[in-house]
């Protein structure tokens, strides 16, 4: 387990590793919070904790992980990137729900949460991600 830590060089972020278990979610909810209070940008700490708490369930839940990494990022002035990374391959998919299901939302909720979110696979397993748009500044463009 390692403490957060800022990135040296690139873009400014913060990085975790922590283990695949279900109090980790409570340390990325920290981390995000952290992160979005250092940078003056606050006020998305509510959603940002909630996107990398579902995240971090999810990797619980449907994997056999021993550790995930949870990253936060600002790839742009106006986008907070918010990653976590498992060794696992299988690629996320939201539910599809009826009204009597208790689980499955997780990934709904990222989606209504974030401005975007996706995933990309890596040779190592892949990286889930949800993007946020930093209030007051122009609307981010898709690459």
């Amino acid at each position: 387990m390692t403490a957060a830590r800022p990135t040296a060089t690139g873009a400014p972020g913060y990085t975790e590793t922590m283990p695949c278990e279900p109090k980790s979610a409570r340390r990325a909810r920290l981390l995000v919070s952290a992160a979005l209070n250092t940078w003056g940008i606050g006020e998305l700490a509510g959603d940002g904790a909630q996107v990398v708490a579902e995240l971090v369930n999810n990797v619980v839940r449907h994997t056999r992980c021993r550790v995930v990494r949870v990253r936060v990022t600002r790839p742009a002035e106006r986008v907070v990137r918010i990653g976590v990374a498992d060794s696992c391959r299988d690629t996320p998919e939201p539910g599809y729900l009826d009204d009597n299901s208790e689980g499955g939302r997780g990934l709904l909720l990222v989606e209504a949460l974030s401005w975007r979110w996706g995933y990309d696979r890596k040779r190592w397993g892949k990286v889930v991600w949800a993007e946020l748009e930093v209030p007051g500044t122009e609307a981010p463009v898709a690459c």
